[in-house]
C-alpha cells in the first residue's frame, strides 16, 4: 500500500556499494528521496519506491542499501532503517551528455517504516506550477563549497529560489536547458558536487513537494549561478506509470 503524502518532511539517505566503494547518493522520496527531519537527500514518496538521479547510478541492485532516518554519517548511534534496493527503474530516456530525463525510481524489499526521522514527502503533479523566485528547500551531504576536500558529516539544509528556463539558459551556454528540467539557486546558494539526486521541495498547500531532483551544475559551485535539477512535474507521469506497472 503506498503513502502518498505527509505534510512534514524526513530524512532519508541512500549508500550505494559497489565492492570496496561506496558512494553516498542523493535520492528522492517519490521516490530522492524519503527525506529527514528537515529534508534529505534521498526523497520517498511511496513507502517502497523511492526516487533518484540517474547520472551516475551505476549500482547492482543486490548491491544497494537504503539507509532512512540518517542525519549525522560519522554517527553510529542514530536510530536507522535499512533497506535493500529489490528493483531500479531508470528512465528509458536520459540522456546522458545533456541530463535528460535524470531520474531513477528505487523499489525497496520491505516497506519503510514512519516514525519522527523518516517521512514521505508530497510529489509534485503534472499540472502544477512553481513560478521563478518561489524560495524552495534543498539538502544534501554535498560539498559545502567548490575547492572543499571533503564531504560534512552533518546533512546541510539551505533556501534557495526557483530560477526561469531563459535566465538559467543565459549560465549555461552551450548546455540546453530542456522542459524536463527546473533550476533554483544563485542567490547566495546551491546545490554541489555530491548533492546530486537530492531533493528541492516547495511549499503547496502547506505541504513540502517535491519539485526537482538535483542534477548538475557549475563545477565551481559558485552560490551566484544557479543549479539545474529534474523537473519533477514533467516526470510525474513516467513515475506513475512505473509505479503502478511494478
Amino acid at each position: 500500500m503506498f503513502l502518498r503524502c505527509f505534510s512534514d518532511v524526513s530524512q532519508v539517505f541512500l549508500r550505494c556499494f559497489s565492492g570496496v566503494s561506496q558512494m553516498f547518493l542523493r535520492c528522492f522520496s517519490d521516490v530522492s528521496q524519503m527525506f529527514l527531519r528537515c529534508f534529505s537527500d534521498v526523497s520517498q514518496v511511496f513507502l517502497r519506491c523511492l526516487v533518484s538521479f540517474t547520472h551516475i547510478f551505476f549500482c547492482r541492485t543486490r548491491s544497494h542499501l537504503v539507509v532512512l532516518g540518517e542525519h549525522d554519517r560519522s554517527s553510529t548511534a542514530e536510530d536507522v532503517q535499512v533497506k535493500r534496493v529489490s528493483r531500479v527503474f531508470r528512465h528509458p530516456n536520459y540522456n546522458t551528455p545533456r541530463f535528460n530525463n535524470d531520474i531513477t525510481l528505487l523499489k525497496l524489499s520491505s516497506p519503510a517504516q514512519i516514525e519522527r526521522h523518516v517521512s514521505s514527502v508530497c510529489v509534485a503533479e503534472t499540472a502544477d506550477n512553481f513560478a521563478p523566485g518561489t524560495s524552495c528547500i534543498t539538502t544534501g551531504w554535498g560539498l559545502t563549497r567548490g575547492n572543499a576536500r571533503q564531504t560534512p558529516s552533518l546533512l546541510q539544509q539551505t533556501a534557495l529560489p526557483l530560477v526561469g528556463t531563459a535566465q538559467c539558459s543565459r549560465v549555461f551556454r552551450g548546455t540546453a536547458i530542456t522542459p524536463m528540467m527546473i533550476c533554483a539557486g544563485g542567490a547566495g546558494a546551491t546545490s554541489c558536487s555530491g548533492d546530486s539526486g537530492g531533493p528541492l521541495v516547495c511549499l503547496k498547500d502547506n505541504a513540502w513537494t517535491l519539485v526537482g531532483i538535483v542534477s548538475f551544475g557549475r563545477a565551481t559551485c559558485s552560490t551566484n549561478t544557479p543549479a539545474v535539477y529534474a523537473r519533477v512535474t514533467a516526470l510525474r507521469a513516467w513515475i506513475d506509470q512505473t509505479i503502478a506497472n511494478n
